[in-house]
């Protein structure tokens, strides 16, 4: 089977909402590996798999609201696992938490998550899982039945079973996302993780006493109502994936839904909140 890749790489503005769209986009084609870049990412196809038209049809192209410009070139003999090692760095929470790949080397921290990146993680995800990992080792989580909205790799959901919440639903849009968090939900032995592949009409009916939302503002503020709809009384939500500009939005759909702040982290201009009702 030929080695040979085709690489785009993207220049997306808005960057964070944009190169989500447009990953969601190319994953429906082709594509099947994105790496994040300082201007947007990089998606790279199989030559044998690629046709001249791959790039027609792309939606989030011809939208005015992004601004998206992209080269390609033939890439020969892509070793993954060496461009995932070169882009994705381990994460360190005050020496409490450690989210590392399986080529990093194993720390003493009490919680230690393995995970096996199917795309590298970007400095966004990094700010934003970092703080959402902040307010979990600061929570009793023990019997939570808990749920993790957009949950990525699941590793927010890994840590809540890790600290004793159960039962745990994890639900993401992407279907990269939905089975690379089976994978990652299995390589670290969890056993009160459940995988869904959907978007926030999956909640009706469903009752939660914490709630992880990292995703991104846009997608919170649709999605605020349901997520209110489905806390338990005394519940406690965590919010992330927007900047510290967002804060005002984001308040304001909690407060009138009668969430009260508890409290925030920042770092490099994202942000992370915690409200309760």
């Amino acid at each position: 089977m030929s080695n040979i890749y085709l690489g785009y790489h993207f220049s997306v503005e808005p960057k964070e909402l944009g190169s989500e769209i447009l990953i969601a986009e190319l994953g429906e084609k082709a594509f099947e590996s994105f790496i994040e870049t300082e201007a947007g990412f990089s998606a790279f196809v199989q030559k044998s798999l690629w046709t001249a038209d791959i790039m027609n049809d792309i939606y989030i192209l011809d939208n005015p609201e992004f601004k998206i410009s992209y080269t390609f070139e033939e890439i020969e003999q892509v070793n993954w696992n060496e461009e995932w090692e070169k882009n994705f760095e381990a994460i360190d929470v005050d020496g409490n938490c450690h989210v590392r790949a399986p080529f990093h080397p194993k720390t003493n921290a009490e919680f230690d998550i393995i995970i096996e990146p199917k795309m590298s993680f970007g400095t966004g995800h990094h700010e934003t899982t970092h703080m959402m990992i902040q307010h979990l080792l600061e929570i009793n989580v023990t019997g939570m039945k808990t749920l993790d909205m957009g949950c990525g790799t699941a590793i927010l959901a890994i840590l809540a079973e890790m600290k004793g919440a159960q039962p745990i639903d994890a639900i993401d849009i992407d279907n990269w996302c939905y089975l690379n968090s089976i994978e990652n939900a299995e390589r670290n032995n969890c056993k009160h993780i459940t995988v869904y592949e959907g978007d926030a009409a999956l909640l009706k009916g469903k009752k939660y006493n914490l709630i992880i939302a990292n995703i991104n503002r846009n997608i919170l503020l649709n999605d605020m109502q349901a997520y209110v709809d489905c806390l338990n009384p005394k519940g406690t939500i965590l919010f992330s994936g927007f900047y510290t500009e967002d804060i005002p939005f984001i308040d304001a759909a909690c407060t009138e839904r009668g969430l009260t702040y508890v409290k925030k982290f920042e770092r490099n201009n994202w942000v992370s909140l915690k409200y309760v009702n």
